[in-house]
């Protein structure tokens, strides 16, 4: 069986999540202005899923390496700005001290 790291877990998350967020933006003209539901109903249930996977991994990452309370609050406000997990995992999850953060 594959074994993956928690922070690599968490790593690819942050970008599956930023991508969720920029196309769940995307489709939201295609829904109020064109009235097609589709993209945004399915773009919208994989974002949603997305961020609870997100939170909860970077809940456990949290635990786990044992992040200050400040750095663990940066990361999930980084989920809610537009390409903010992207920041974060370039600038702070890429380098393996902040496994231990």
């Amino acid at each position: 069986m594959y074994n993956m790291s928690l922070l690599k877990a968490f790593r690819y998350t942050a970008i599956l999540e930023g991508i969720s967020y920029l196309l769940f933006g995307l489709t939201m003209p295609l829904k109020y202005m064109y009235d097609i539901l589709e993209p945004n109903f399915y773009v919208g249930m994989a974002h949603g899923l997305l961020f609870i996977l997100y939170c909860i991994l970077g809940l456990s990452c949290a635990i786990h390496y044992k992040w200050k309370f400040g750095f663990s609050v940066m990361a999930f406000l980084a989920s809610l700005i537009p390409f903010g997990t992207f920041y974060l995992e370039a600038k702070y999850l890429k380098k393996d001290e902040y496994a231990n953060h």
